[in-house]
C-alpha cells in the first residue's frame, strides 16, 4: 500500500481512484464496511483505492482540552488500513487553515484535481468543509458537477450504530471484549518496554512495562489475558496489568506484561527493554485491587496467570 504524506506526495498519473474520507480511529467494523466498499468499487473500475485522512484528529485542533482519546496511534491506524487492501492512503496535515476550506474547495482540490476520482464512498453523516458544512446531499451535488459517482453506505450495527465512541465507551469500563466486537480485533497498545520497579521480578512474576507515551488508550484498571508481540512478531501469551499497583501505594498508572511459557523463566534471557511492543486486550479477568500483604499478592497473581492462559488456550482453538 502507498502511504502519501501531503497532497504533493500524489503521483500526478493516480488516475482514476475510488475514494472514502475519515479520520478512522480505530478502524472499527463501521469503517470497515465503507473501506470494503471502496476496494470493491476500484477492482470493478480498474481504479486505485484511496482514503482520505487526517493527522492530528481534527478534534485536537479545534478543541484540544475536551478532543477524545484515540483509540489507537498513527502507526497502526495505517496499518490496518493497510490490512483492509486499499491500494493508497492519503494523510493530510489537519490545521486551522486547512479547516478553513469551503466544502466545494476540498472537494475540489483533493478529490478532483489531486485524486482525479471517478467516484467517492462515504456514510451518509459525512461532514466536511469549513464548519463542517459539507453533507452528503453537498457531495453528490458537487459529484453530479465535476463528475464523479457518490455512494453512500449504511450505518452498521443492530441495537446501535458502530462508532469510535462505542469503543472508547466500553474500554473506559474494561470490556475489552464489547470493544473487540466493535473493532472486529482486540484492542492494541504500542509502546516501548522500559525499566519499572521491578517488583514483577522481585515477587516471582517479571513484567513488561510500557512507556508512558505507548499509543493507544489505557484500558480501565484491572487485569487482562492478552498478547505482547515482540519486534520479531512473535507473539506472547500475557497475563496484562492496568493500573497504579495499589498494594504498594502506587500513583501513576502502568501497564505490564507478564509473558507466560517463555522459553527459559531467567529473566536476563528473555530481554525486552528498548523494544517496540504490541499489547492485546483480549479479556478482562479481575479488577485491580489491594492486597493485605505480598503474600495474598503473589497467591492471586498466580491464579491470574492460570486463568490468562485458560483464556488464550480457549481462543486460539
Amino acid at each position: 500500500m502507498h502511504y502519501w504524506k501531503g497532497l504533493d506526495a500524489v503521483p500526478t498519473d493516480v488516475a482514476p481512484t475510488v475514494v472514502t474520507i475519515g479520520n478512522f480511529d480505530g478502524v472499527h467494523l463501521g469503517h470497515c464496511e465503507v473501506l470494503d466498499a471502496v476496494v470493491s468499487l476500484a477492482k470493478q473500475r480498474a481504479a486505485k483505492s484511496v482514503a482520505i485522512t487526517f493527522e492530528p484528529h481534527p478534534a485536537l485542533v479545534h478543541r484540544p482540552d475536551s478532543a477524545p482519546e484515540l483509540i489507537m496511534g498513527l502507526a497502526d491506524r495505517v496499518d490496518t488500513l493497510a490490512s483492509v487492501g486499499l491500494d493508497a492512503v492519503l494523510m493530510i496535515h489537519y490545521t486551522l487553515e486547512f479547516a478553513d476550506q469551503s466544502a466545494e474547495e476540498f472537494v475540489k482540490s483533493i478529490i478532483v484535481d489531486t485524486l482525479h476520482a471517478t467516484a467517492v464512498v462515504v456514510g451518509h453523516d459525512v461532514r466536511f468543509g469549513r464548519n463542517n458544512s459539507g453533507d452528503f446531499e453537498y457531495m453528490q451535488e458537487l459529484g453530479r458537477r465535476y463528475g464523479f459517482d457518490v455512494i453512500g453506505v449504511d450505518d452498521v450495527g443492530d441495537k446501535r450504530r458502530l462508532s469510535s465512541t462505542w469503543v472508547r465507551e466500553e474500554l473506559a469500563a474494561g470490556n475489552v471484549e464489547a470493544a473487540a466486537s466493535i473493532l472486529g480485533r482486540p484492542h492494541r497498545m504500542r509502546g516501548e518496554v522500559v525499566h519499572g520497579a521491578a517488583r514483577g521480578r522481585e515477587l516471582g512474576f517479571p513484567t513488561a512495562n510500557l512507556s508512558a507515551d505507548a499509543s493507544g488508550i489505557i484500558p480501565a484498571d484491572g487485569v487482562y489475558a492478552g498478547w505482547l508481540v515482540d519486534e520479531a512478531d512473535v507473539r506472547w501469551p500475557a497475563a496484562i496489568s492496568v493500573g497504579s499497583n495499589p498494594t504498594f501505594d502506587g500513583i501513576s498508572r502502568v501497564v505490564e506484561a507478564h509473558v507466560m511459557d517463555r522459553p527459559d523463566e531467567g529473566v536476563e534471557d528473555f530481554d525486552l527493554y528498548g523494544q517496540q511492543v504490541v499489547i492485546e486486550f483480549v479479556s478482562h479477568l479481575r479488577p485491580m485491587v489491594a492486597y493485605r500483604g505480598i503474600e495474598a499478592l503473589i497467591d492471586q497473581m498466580a491464579e491470574d496467570v492460570e486463568q490468562a492462559r485458560s483464556v488464550l488456550a480457549l481462543e486460539q482453538h
